[in-house]
């Protein structure tokens, strides 16, 4: 039922009011009018990896660009816009290695990270210090402008290494919610410019972080027997990358096929050499 108007109304004020409702909608609804705009923003288009790509990943060495892989991961300050280019030509899609997670030395831009940031050792790399997550202040714009080097040179998508901070021996007193934050400010960062991004290892927050990433970049898995926990990448479609250094193909190629994980033996120094499970 409708109410009627309050009496206390004049007629001649209602009409008024109603006359410059419809003016307005006229208005409105004229050619050339501008919508209103809304303050709604949306990341740029993305690659959207397939569930089961061919990969090739190379950190060191002259680069092979002969592998039979749709997938290239190599690293971001070693190659330039040039390389991208040809492989994006050959139809590979070429994803940029970078640690967001640690400070490594010889890299130009480690000079701009203040020294209390800066933490322990890796234990097997002694040129590279683990970051305090917690600080996104600074860290925040340093893996930006990395980002940004990445989309720049016409990356498809990241892979953010070194983001498992708080399970290690880092110098920092860090906790399992400080990664979250960090792995997740990453890859809203990545998405922000149109890179896909990869999940690299923390295992223990994959459930947690599948639905951040687009696809997932492991090592060892079947070596340590780690690769059930991958399952929520698998079930919602994304490619889980694996790499082997110690084990034969016989002893995981088949139980990758079977599970869903592209799988590759690789040599530590993550050179040229590979041995693929497909």
């Amino acid at each position: 039922m409708f109410e009627p108007y309050p009496p206390a109304m004049p007629r001649l004020r209602l009409a008024a009011a109603l006359l410059a409702l419809a003016v307005a909608a006229t208005a409105a609804a004229a050619p050339g009018a501008e919508a209103p705009r809304t303050a709604v923003q949306t990341d740029p288009p993305r690659w959207t990896p397939p569930p089961r790509p061919t990969w090739h990943w190379q950190l060191s060495g002259r680069l092979d660009t002969t592998a039979r892989a749709r997938i290239y991961d190599i690293d971001l300050f070693d190659h330039g816009a040039d390389v991208v280019r040809r492989l994006r030509a050959r139809g590979r899609r070429v994803v940029c290695y970078t640690s967001v997670g640690t400070a490594e030395r010889g890299r130009a831009d480690v000079a701009r990270l203040p020294r209390r940031v800066v933490g322990k050792p890796l234990p097997d790399w002694p040129a590279e210090r683990w970051l305090d997550v917690r600080r996104l202040d600074v860290l925040g714009p340093w893996i930006e402008r990395r980002l940004d080097l990445c989309a720049r040179k016409g990356f498809d998508a990241v892979e953010p290494d070194n983001v498992d901070a708080y399970a290690n021996d880092s110098g920092f007193p860090l906790s399992g919610a400080d990664q979250l934050r960090f792995n997740r400010f990453v890859a809203r960062a990545a998405h922000a410019r149109g890179l896909a991004v990869a999940l690299k290892n923390d295992l223990d927050q994959v459930a947690a972080l599948e639905p951040d990433f687009d696809f997932a970049v492991v090592e060892q898995c079947f070596e340590y027997d780690e690769c059930d926990r991958l399952a929520p990448f698998v079930a919602a479609g994304k490619p889980v990358l694996v790499a082997e250094y110690g084990l034969p193909r016989s002893a995981f190629c088949r139980e990758a096929r079977a599970a869903g994980l592209m799988a590759v033996r690789k040599r530590l120094a993550l050179g040229a050499w590979r041995r693929p499970c497909w």
